[in-house]
């Protein structure tokens, strides 16, 4: 997977047949289980092709080195991390969240969808003792928490990969101002590298004209 940032990525394109059909799988299932659980917004029920399903998977902008592992702080309904499953499924994502009832909705929707390389925790993630290469969030905690929690859990010797692959590190899905965020991490860390990729020219899609994906990363290439 990838794109150039120069033009449209599609992200459903990259996917096979199959994969499509279990994000559809998904999103139905969303909408089952929102009305008990309060997995996304409400409001958001009928976008959440372009809100949720689209948004997560601006994530595949890059790829994954097979046989790597990702944890996913605060994964909520399971976004980004049953996405990411069914489009990277050489990989093991790991949903971490706080709230039982989310996590258990989350294993009971992996299970559904036959994603065997998703595994779901409850716990705060201070708590979680697994370890990753690749720790994502969608607008689940400030960037300086998101890095200590990732820094605290980080496995070395990332998979060999080619070059269109993330970096190892932080990927999250973030929007608005984050000047604050980032000043804070660079106080705590003043040696980690931060990028910022706006998602509107990625995806040609006014929803996201505020939205980002950061990443963040030690200087000279650890995790």
């Amino acid at each position: 997977m990838g794109a150039d940032a120069d033009t449209t990525f599609d992200p459903f394109a990259a996917l096979s047949n199959a994969q499509r059909k279990q994000l559809d799988a998904y999103a139905e299932h969303l909408r089952r289980f929102n009305p008990k659980i309060n997995l996304i917004s409400p409001d958001t029920e009928p976008h959440i092709r372009e809100r949720h399903l689209l948004h997560s998977l601006a994530l595949t902008w890059r790829g994954f080195p097979a046989g790597s592992r990702i944890v996913d702080w605060g994964t909520g309904g399971g976004l980004p991390a049953i996405p990411l499953a069914i489009a990277f499924p050489e990989i093991e994502v790991f949903a971490v969240d706080s709230v039982g009832k989310k996590v258990r909705a989350v294993r009971a929707m992996a299970r559904r969808l036959g994603l065997d390389n998703l595994f779901a925790w409850n716990g705060r993630a201070e708590n979680w003792t697994g370890s990753a290469h690749y720790s994502v969030s969608r607008a689940t905690a400030p960037l300086a928490a998101l890095w200590r929690w990732h820094c605290r859990i980080v496995a070395p010797n990332v998979p060999p990969s080619d070059e269109d692959v993330w970096p190892p590190g932080l990927i999250c899905l973030k929007g608005g101002d984050l000047s604050d965020e980032i000043d804070d991490l660079r106080v705590q860390d003043p040696d980690v590298i931060i990028e910022q990729d706006p998602l509107k020219p990625l995806l040609r899609r006014d929803y996201f004209a505020a939205k980002c994906i950061v990443t963040v990363r030690r200087s000279g290439g650890a995790g």
